[in-house]
């Protein structure tokens, strides 16, 4: 993600199945709620070189074998719905090992962007000489343009 944290724990940059229990626990006192939870796998926000962000898709099936047993569910249960917060960038097997686990909503802003500006960037330079006026282009001074930046 950009920072370092080669001074810190490891284990202490990944939620614990103890501590998306509590989570679990306080949102499920809610009538009739219905929530999510964003636990921390190694996902970030944002798009980096592969190896800088380790993704640990286990540490949410760990998190449901975990609250299962605390709450008397039956072995593979799934309890909790996670969000996949930071999943721009991911491999897909992570993101199926992930949906696997419990995700059912998957953040991808970064990628969602960047497929938006990208396709802005290859239109404008394909018809660049077309968008630089209303009126007047490479086919003729009294051109229009209007169907360029429609």
């Amino acid at each position: 993600d950009g920072v370092n944290n080669e001074d810190a724990n490891p284990e202490d940059l990944y939620s614990k199945p103890e501590e998306i229990y509590q989570v679990y626990d306080a949102l499920s006192k809610v009538p009739n709620g219905f929530f999510t939870i964003a636990a921390a796998f190694g996902n970030v926000h944002g798009v980096y070189q592969p190896g800088n962000v380790k993704l640990e898709p286990t540490i949410l099936d760990k998190a449901q074998k975990f609250i299962s047993e605390k709450i008397g569910e039956p072995e593979g249960s799934k309890p909790v719905s996670f969000v996949f917060h930071g999943g721009s960038g991911s491999d897909i097997k992570d993101i199926r090992e992930a949906v696997d686990y419990g995700v059912i909503k998957m953040n991808i802003d970064t990628d969602t962007q960047w497929s938006y500006w990208n396709g802005i960037r290859d239109f404008e330079t394909k018809y660049h000489d077309y968008l630089q006026t209303q009126i007047g282009n490479p086919d003729g001074k009294d051109k229009p343009n209007k169907k360029y930046y429609d």
